[in-house]
């Protein structure tokens, strides 16, 4: 194995990067190239399907199933001219990846050959084994049916021969068995609430649009020194491994120049992202060695929820083509960043104004002031969901350090805004504060243009922050689904705003002004939700106990966390907006624990595995070599002097017999434990035992591995070390 990692290291130093053939067209030429759009579907539907699809689209009128088979057949030709010769339902089970069954479009002539058919049935929906998908307990063995049912919403797609049709999936019982199915009821409901409250300012507004715009963070390995680290291989991350003696002190990776083979993966990663429409636009080297981001242009919500999932897919694959590994765990190397997901939501009307944007008028600046105050009280009231809605086993790792937001869920708003809350808080009369979009700053050197300055800073510490005109939701890990932190988002400000209406309605119905009656709520909304807005440091310990006074969730345990989707407050709001039920998400927190119990499960025995077949060897056969160097240098020297000479060497030999020594007893006691806790039944209280007992054990092995890879021959050392992994490129 260590000449494994030498032969690794020496051909991945020696890699060229791939040639890359950039299509002749220019991007906005190619772009959805395999993507059955509108321009598609009014080319090959006919005028009245096209109508009626279309209404279905942008209004969520109901699909009508006697266009199906028209639909279906205008699919099927654009698909043939385009090659392909399968078709999928594509969609997003439990398991934070995406699922496809592959069906070709073939069927009997009744005359002994084929023909080549796809039904407006087949399009609408399908019949995926609901029990082989992590369900909670809704779906057993004996009772497998489940359906995937068409989306109308996302386009159609082709991915290499195959048309991917964009769907949820439910079980036969109906109880949603994904993220799709309730993303799209929480979109329904905070569109229906914040139409009606945009009402009170424009009439004209009949639609309110959730926007996304993700920041994709990973990292990029050699595949030769990936397939040389089991751990890597099995788990997504590093169990092991002293840090190097170069990391990203020097804060020179961030922003740097971009490798040469890792530019020309993104390269032909934009290209294909292009081509399926996915609106790629920002690509750079992020802070960690080997670790980097891409970023689309926002989209709508779901579209850019469907069109994450579909990039992570791509670049695993694209990777490959140019011999790397990707890696999205959010933490895969200790003593440097981690990735993550950040998520700017935003809401917009079919009018054209950005909801969580400052306006012109008196008015519009109230109308600005409503929509992030009952963000700001959403977000405050279930600040615990929030939190349970982006937390996992391996976001834990992320989460806390000193380059990710903490686990505590706080907003930062930056100076100007909190003063207009604070005036307006404080304020006895009706005066409305104008807020200006940008204000301008010139700097004293005659080169450089005015630049215009948002009115908000950027705290790095906070988990959800306003920025000007929108809100970044930063805790998401990189591994992760969007979809889960935008259901709990959106539902959650939903049911605000659906409150607030109600309390403005009353007031008003007492004779209150309108705007009068908007203001006197939004001013005890303001001093309601103040305990979730922090500006400071969220990294500092202050912070930590300053949240447990404010009364916010600052629960660390990823088990105990999950409680959050299962309080009462939480099971409320999910009913009251029609997106989950209380069975639903008993289901779904099912799936969460039984998860996090088997990650870090798999953790537990691959680690016991290297221990056992690599570490402990290599350490004894290192301290063999020591051995029988002081025994040699006894019989070249006199007593003392041999006992002189080898007194370093004394010293390692029993450094490592300590080190082996608690690594063998606690890897014996870290299978004893998972023991104990395989009994338990209840999936939460496995979780938990795992979390509490079997986690931290881990961590314990891992200090006395890496105190060894420092002492140990680095020649017969068999993993490839951070050195390696982390600067080979």
């Amino acid at each position: 194995m260590s000449k494994l990692r030498f032969r690794v290291v020496e051909e991945a130093f020696h890699k060229k990067p791939v040639e890359v053939a950039a299509p002749a067209e220019r991007p906005s030429e190619y772009f959805a190239k395999y993507v059955f759009n509108r321009e598609k579907m009014f080319k090959y539907l006919p005028s009245k399907v096209y109508a009626k699809l279309i209404d279905v689209i942008d209004n969520g009128a109901a699909l009508d199933r006697s266009i199906a088979d028209e639909v279906a057949n205008g699919m099927k030709r654009w698909a043939i001219e385009m090659g392909v010769t399968h078709y999928t339902h594509w969609f997003q089970p439990l398991t934070e990846g995406t699922a496809e069954k592959h069906d070709a479009f073939v069927e009997h002539d009744g005359k002994g050959g084929m023909l080549e058919e796809f039904s407006g049935k087949l399009l609408i929906q399908q019949e995926p084994d609901a029990s082989s998908f992590p369900n909670g307990g809704i779906r057993n063995t004996f009772e497998a049916r489940g359906y995937s049912a068409w989306d109308p919403s996302s386009p159609v797609f082709i991915v290499d021969d195959t048309l991917c049709i964009p769907t949820i999936f439910i079980a036969y019982t109906g109880e949603s068995l994904d993220y799709k199915a309730p993303l799209l009821k929480a979109l329904r409901a905070v569109n229906k609430a914040a139409v009606d409250v945009c009402q009170y300012f424009d009439p004209n507004v009949k639609k309110v649009i959730t926007y996304l715009g993700w920041e994709q963070e990973y990292f990029l390995v050699d595949e030769g020194l990936y397939a040389a680290r089991p751990d890597l291989l099995l788990t997504g991350r590093t169990l092991m491994g002293h840090e190097a003696s170069k990391n990203q002190q020097l804060e020179d990776h961030y922003f740097g120049a971009i490798p040469t083979r890792v530019a020309a993966f993104m390269k032909d990663l934009e290209i294909q992202a292009l081509e399926l429409g996915i609106p790629v636009k920002t690509r750079h080297n992020e802070v960690a060695p080997n670790q980097f981001e891409l970023a689309p242009i926002y989209e709508e919500c779901n579209l850019a929820v469907d069109h994450n999932m579909l990039i992570m897919s791509l670049m695993r694959k694209i990777a490959r083509n140019h011999g790397f590994r990707l890696l999205l765990h959010e933490k895969p190397f200790k003593g440097v960043n981690g990735s993550g997901k950040h998520n700017n939501w935003s809401l917009g009307t079919d009018t054209g104004v950005l909801l969580m944007a400052p306006g012109k008028t008196a008015e519009d600046n109230l109308r600005f002031i409503t929509f992030v105050v009952n963000t700001l009280t959403a977000v405050y009231h279930h600040n615990g969901l929030l939190k349970a809605s982006i937390m996992s086993a391996t976001n834990t790792h992320r989460l806390g350090a000193n380059e990710a937001p903490p686990a505590i869920i706080s907003s930062f708003l930056g100076t100007q805004l909190s003063k207009v809350l604070d005036h307006l808080e404080e304020s006895a009369n009706e005066d409305l504060v104008s807020l200006g979009g940008k204000q301008g700053m010139k700097l004293d050197i005659p080169q450089i243009p005015e630049l215009l300055i948002d009115n908000t800073d950027r705290n790095r510490t906070s988990p959800f922050a306003f920025t000007g005109n929108r809100f970044e939701f930063r805790a998401p890990g990189s591994e992760s689904n969007c979809a889960s932190a935008m259901i709990a988002l959106n539902t959650a400000m939903a049911d605000q705003l659906i409150t607030f209406k109600k309390e403005v309605d009353a007031l008003i119905e007492q004779g209150e002004p309108k705007i009068s009656a908007i203001i006197k709520i939004l001013r005890k909304y303001i001093k309601e939700c103040k305990p979730i807005r922090f500006d400071g440091n969220g990294y500092s310990e202050e912070w930590k106990q300053e949240a447990a006074r404010r009364g916010l969730d600052f629960e660390t345990s990823c088990p105990i966390i999950f409680d959050n989707y299962l309080k009462p407050e939480s099971i409320k709001i999910f009913e009251s907006t029609g997106v989950m039920t209380r069975k639903e998400l008993e289901a779904r927190n099912e799936v969460k624990w039984d998860m996090y119990t088997k990650k870090i499960q798999i953790e537990a025995r691959v680690l016991g595995d290297l221990v056992m077949n690599h570490i402990v060897p290599v350490a004894i056969e290192y301290q063999t070599k020591l051995i029988d160097n002081a025994y040699k240098m006894k019989s070249l020297f006199p007593e003392d002097e041999a006992k002189a000479l080898s007194a370093e060497n004394l010293a390692i030999i029993k450094q490592i017999a300590e080190h082996t020594a608690y690594i063998k007893e606690r890897v014996d006691a870290l299978v004893e434990a998972r023991k104990v806790a395989n009994k338990i039944e209840k999936e939460r209280e496995k979780a938990i035992a795992y979390h509490d007992t079997i986690a931290p054990m881990l961590e314990q092995i891992r200090y006395h591995i890496d105190k060894l890879e420092l002492i140990v021959d680095d020649q017969m050392w068999t993993l490839p070390k951070y050195r390696e992994l982390l600067f080979i490129r």
